[in-house]
């Protein structure tokens, strides 16, 4: 079990986010992956893709099953993680530094403020 870094937030649905200067990067969490199992494809949101915070934004596909991936803030996606379409394990393997996209947030701070901290994740995720 990996540790849960002290400086991301996480949705109740699994998603971390970091805050990059205005950009936030959205991954998985280490719980998710391994509730899913061995990740076999990632369908990434598209480049210039608005949403707001809990919209579905991509797909996360496993032997087991597939899961939306919702993105945590408000606002625009700027990039993706093209490398997972010919690595998707990547999220098995490194799910705190294998990112999903980027999003310039129309609300950083409130939406950030919403998630909730490592510890409050990990207490949800009953660790």
């Amino acid at each position: 079990m990996s540790a849960i870094p002290a400086e991301l937030r996480f949705a109740e649905s699994h998603e971390w986010a970091k805050q990059e200067g205005d950009l936030i990067v959205v991954g998985i969490s280490n719980h998710a992956q391994e509730a899913l199992g061995d990740v076999v494809f990632v369908e990434l949101p598209e480049i210039g893709k608005v949403f707001a915070a809990g919209d579905a934004a991509g797909v996360v596909e496993s032997v087991k099953a597939a899961s939306d991936i919702y993105s945590p803030v408000s606002g625009e996606v700027v990039e993706v993680n093209e490398a997972l379409s010919g690595e998707p394990e990547a999220l098995n393997n490194a799910p705190y530094s294998a990112w999903i996209f980027k999003i310039k947030a129309s609300n950083a701070e409130g939406d950030l403020a919403k998630l909730l901290d490592a510890a409050g994740y990990k207490a949800a995720i009953g660790e």
